[in-house]
């Protein structure tokens, strides 16, 4: 950290979302200046093929707290998350998704259940989901509490803020929708303490979801497997070779 680095981190990894961004900036740029701290707000646009490059471009050019990361190819959630999260220089970093789907106000409380816990993950106290996404979910929150006894409501909820020291602290290698729960078994495991508070949730308005794509879910079950085998080394060779199958 230097004395040039800002105290908050806002960021957001985004794929096709460029009917969305334009309201995101303004939402995360009013928020960002009401909070009365020095911030900066990442965007990673993941191998975009609309105009969310372009957008991003004349942003930053029009506001210096405005950073993007650009990836030339599609590489993944995880992939996305990561490279903002190496981007941010915080020491608050928050991030949730360019979809609008999270009221960033609800910041506030997160930041200040921050001064007393490591990591603040919010939880969907009404999830606005189509019915298949969510009974996705549900078996995915079963699965990851039996094998990590990571007792979180809702472990994909995108709507986190970190203490700088638990991203420095851990390793992140997921590239896809699994990084959500990688970061917080991987935090738990080195010990670090999780709040959980109540975030609202609203309906996509515009772009398209992919986390219930099979393909995705195929990869979160790998990842799955593999951050088991190295957190639980005996146990999970037996589940990995299950599960990678």
């Amino acid at each position: 950290m230097t004395e040039s680095s800002p105290m908050l981190s806002l960021v957001f990894p985004a794929f096709n979302e460029a009917e969305n961004l334009p309201a995101l900036l303004e939402s995360a740029l009013s928020i960002g200046e009401s909070l009365d701290l020095d911030f900066e707000i990442v965007i990673v646009d993941d191998g975009s093929e609309d105009r969310s490059a372009e957008l991003l471009e004349r942003a930053c050019a029009r506001d210096g707290r405005i950073q993007a990361v650009h990836h030339a190819s599609n590489r993944g959630y995880g992939a996305a998350l990561r490279s903002g999260l190496r981007e941010a220089r915080g020491e608050l970093v928050f991030f949730s998704d360019a979809d609008l789907q999270f009221d960033l106000r609800e910041i506030r409380p997160l930041l200040d259940h921050a001064k007393a816990f490591d990591i603040v993950a919010g939880y969907r106290a009404r999830r606005r989901d189509p019915w298949p996404r969510r009974a996705i979910a549900a078996i995915w929150g079963g699965l990851v509490r039996a094998l990590f006894d990571l007792r979180v409501r809702d472990i994909d909820c995108a709507f986190k803020v970190f203490r700088r020291e638990v991203l420095e602290a851990i390793p992140i290698e997921s590239i896809g929708a699994f990084v959500n729960t990688e970061i917080l078994a991987r935090a738990r495991a080195a010990g670090f303490e999780i709040k959980q508070i109540p975030v609202s949730h609203h309906p996509r308005q515009s772009g398209r979801q992919t986390g219930a794509h099979p393909r995705v879910i195929a990869r979160a079950l790998f990842e799955l497997a593999q951050l088991y085998s190295e957190l639980h080394p005996r146990a999970g060779r037996a589940a990995s070779r299950t599960l990678a199958r």
